[in-house]
Formats: C-alpha cells, structure tokens, sequence
C-alpha cells in the first residue's frame, strides 16, 4: 500500500481551509483542495505545489449530491483511499448589525441554505467519502466547529459568547451532535471524528477580525493526524474540551 496519506479539505481555496491544507502538506499528507470555484481551487494547488506540497484540485459543492459524487470518483482515482476528511466549508448566511440573526425576523430561506451548507453538506460530504476513508489504515474526520455551536455557554448569561445569530449558530450545534453520532457509530473502525472550534479568525468570513489563520490551523491539523487510540467525539479548541 502505498504510504502517502491524502487528505480533502472542503472549502479549501483561502482562509482556514487553506491553511489547514497546507498544514497537513507540511505533515507530508497529499492535499485534496476542495473548492466550488475551479479556477480559485487550482491557483490554490498551484501556492502550494510552491510550498513544496503535494497538492490537485476537486471541485466540489458540499450543496450538490452530483459534485459530492464526482469529488469521490476523483479522489479515488488519484489516491485510491482517503486518510483524513477536514469539513471545512461553511457559511454563515446573512447578517445585521454587528452580525446578529434575530430569530423573530428569520427569513427560512436563509436558514435553509445555512443548514444545506454547514449540516447537510457535512453529511453528504462524509458519507460518500466514507468509503475511502475505510481503505485507510488510520482515517481521520475533523468538523469544523464554533463555540456558538455550544448550548451550555450560550445559556451561560456569565459567558461572552458574541451576538445571536439564529441561522448559523443552531447549524454548529447540530454540527457537534452529528459529530458525537459518527463517532459513536464508526466507533472500533479506526475512524476518529472530532469537532474543533479554531475561534475567531481573520478571514474573510469574519471581515478580517481575529487571530490568524496559522494559529487557527493548528488544533484542526493536530486532530487530523491524530495517532491510533486517540479520542473520539469530542468538541475542542486550543486549550481543550469546549462543552456541549
């Protein structure tokens, strides 16, 4: 078998998912750099391959169940299995001031899209890459995460937890709910799944406010590479355990 690992990080192009893949380069892993934009997915590959990483293309949208399929068909012909899935892509959909979502005035079709991107994406994304992932020797999936996702903090009235943002903060907390199930039901396979928050980073998701992508890379990365024994469903950031 060959020894290369490969990972595929979704929304991969620019911010963390970039940083993420050229993390798991630097750990010698062939990257799969998902991205809608093909032209964007292939001048990412190319920064990389002059990084000296191991990098090609797949277009990919998380939303559309024939991109997801022909993802899996590319990644198997280039690699034949898949060592690490990193569920990067997200959006946040819509905001007002300082980025709040009143749930009063929630338009559902706003958080359908949220939800078809950040929950359902996660879950055809994993599923027909699940396959390949069971040809590896120590597969790794990582959730990108937030700690909006967590209910015990946001009913924590002594916990800053920023603005309510009722469309993209429910989706993270299904997101780490799914996480703990697919851990639960690959559990003794050798597949770990783990959720991360990497906080607020200065990408253009946030409009450039937060701490930088490098530093938020490096929890994701950590788990993507865990070593076999390693844990299993749970939701962290850099300084440990985030609760539910």
């Amino acid at each position: 078998m060959n020894d290369t690992k490969t990972a595929l990080v979704t929304g991969a192009n620019k911010g963390l998912g970039y940083q993420i893949a050229a993390g798991l380069g630097a750990h010698g892993h062939r990257v799969a750099v998902g991205t809608r934009d093909q032209a964007r997915g292939e001048a990412a590959v190319q920064t990389l391959r002059a990084a000296g990483v191991d990098a090609f293309a797949v277009p990919l949208d998380v939303t559309s169940d024939r991109s997801v399929a022909a993802a899996a068909e590319l990644i198997e012909g280039h690699a034949g299995r898949l060592d690490v899935l990193v569920n990067n892509a997200g959006i946040s959909g819509p905001t007002g001031p300082d980025w709040t979502q009143d749930p009063t005035t929630l338009d559902l079709d706003v958080v359908r899209a949220v939800v078809d991107t950040n929950v359902y994406g996660v879950i055809r994304v994993t599923n027909a890459l699940l396959p390949l992932l069971r040809r590896a020797p120590a597969p790794r999936v990582v959730n990108i995460s937030s700690s909006v996702g967590s209910l015990t903090w946001q009913a924590d009235p002594t916990v800053e937890v920023g603005p309510v943002m009722a469309a993209y903060a429910p989706t993270k907390s299904y997101l780490n709910a799914l996480t703990v199930h697919y851990a639960r039901q690959l559990a003794g396979t050798g597949i770990l799944v783990n959720a991360v928050c990497p906080g607020l980073v200065a990408t253009d998701f946030t409009g450039g406010q937060g701490r930088p992508v490098e530093a938020a890379a490096a929890t994701p990365v950590r788990l993507a590479t865990l070593p076999d024994g390693g844990p299993t469903g749970t939701f962290v950031n850099d300084d440990g355990v985030v609760p539910w």
